[in-house]
């Protein structure tokens, strides 16, 4: 089975530098470097879609652009890309959010990902109108993809449930094909409901034994409700040609992050309801000394950014050693980001992706075999 890889659209801007946001922190002001216009973010999902990546995850909250609105511009300048559009239950109807996907299926040919954010942050869940404690707004996602699975099977579907209710609910026209769910949280509620409706698990950047951990406990919980889930990461990537240079990149990253934003936002990710930010900030505790927490992962990144707060560091071969070791926990799809995402991508597609593919570990999923850069690593 060939490893999946997506990447990630900055929709709340990109520069060479870090940008912040997610978890109730503003996007930095290196987020205006380069604006997420259309054409920007064309641009790096063309080279996405190119150098075999697919699909590419879009964020969701107040600090970036509507992930809905954006892909479905931005999937006019593509062909075979997908769209991993994350959204959040509590914002939109399960009937609508089903007919949505329904409509985002057919007029881009079955290019839908969708990841469910249940928001862990109650007063940017406020700022939408949502007033729901963290643990109620698990359980009405639960109740939101029961309701939405059952209307992608064509079902007319009554509920009356804790936080969500319908009545006579039908699609006209139900997706082809399904989209695959995607879902991470690290709380046990999360667990849980990822056990009962999501496809793939996804998990942020922890070191292997961490995710290990993650993988056998909802492995476990999704073994009692008679399913299987395959499992993904959440990870930036810094790699270059040898591991000299990619270190001196981190590095330049680390020397621009203004210890006053530091400051600022690891007081603002402290607050977090979240247990997977919680255990994104464990790893570096604030510190800018020994981010280096398992060879080649890098918590330099979470200083300034919420969320997926690590990196893989290294050269090529070397962050290939460290997909093939998550790999062998179980993560078969790995989501990947690097600042700035243009040439990242050209820096991880051609330096990285040559060299799984020459082990047999990946293939490009959209060019024949015989495509020069699924058999020869590059090298410089």
């Amino acid at each position: 089975m060939s490893l999946t890889f997506h990447w990630f659209l900055p929709t709340n801007g990109d520069s060479r530098h870090v940008v912040g946001g997610g978890h109730g922190t503003p996007a930095t002001a290196f987020g205006r470097n380069r604006p997420p216009t259309v054409a920007y973010l064309s641009q790096i999902a063309r080279a996405a879609e190119d150098l075999g990546f697919v699909g590419v995850l879009t964020p969701t909250g107040a600090w970036c652009e509507d992930a809905w609105l954006t892909t479905a511009m931005v999937s006019r300048h593509t062909e075979r890309l997908k769209f991993l559009v994350a959204f959040r239950p509590g914002f939109v109807s399960p009937t609508l959010a089903a007919q949505m996907a329904s409509t985002f299926q057919r007029q881009t040919g079955g290019r839908l990902l969708l990841n469910v954010v249940t928001g862990g942050e109650s007063h940017e869940q406020r700022a939408y109108g949502d007033f729901l404690d963290k643990d109620a707004r698990y359980r009405r996602t639960g109740e939101f993809l029961q309701i939405v699975r059952d209307l992608w099977e064509g079902k007319t579907v009554d509920l009356s449930g804790e936080h969500l209710q319908v009545e006579d609910a039908r699609l006209a026209r139900v997706p082809d094909p399904v989209p695959e769910v995607y879902f991470g949280g690290s709380s046990p509620i999360a667990g849980e409901i990822a056990a009962r409706h999501v496809d793939v698990y996804l998990t942020w950047g922890e070191p292997p034994a961490q995710v290990a951990e993650k993988i056998a406990w909802v492995r476990g919980l999704a073994a009692k409700e008679g399913r299987t889930v395959r499992f993904g990461i959440r990870l930036h990537v810094i790699t270059r040609d040898t591991a000299e240079q990619a270190w001196t990149e981190a590095h330049k990253i680390l020397d621009g992050f203004d210890p006053d934003t530091v400051k600022s936002v690891q007081a603002g990710l402290a607050r977090s309801e979240s247990e997977g930010q919680r255990r994104m900030l464990a790893l570096h505790s604030g510190n800018r000394e020994d981010l280096e927490i398992h060879p080649n992962l890098w918590a330099g990144i979470g200083l300034v950014r919420g969320g997926a707060g690590t990196a893989l560091v290294g050269s090529h071969d070397e962050v290939a050693e460290r997909i093939k070791e998550y790999h062998a926990l179980g993560i078969d799809e790995f989501v990947l980001s690097g600042y700035p995402h243009l040439e990242e991508a050209y820096w991880f597609g051609e330096g990285v992706l040559p060299r799984l593919a020459a082990q047999g570990l990946w293939q490009h999923p959209f060019a024949p075999t015989s495509t020069p850069a699924a058999q020869v690593p590059f090298t410089s």
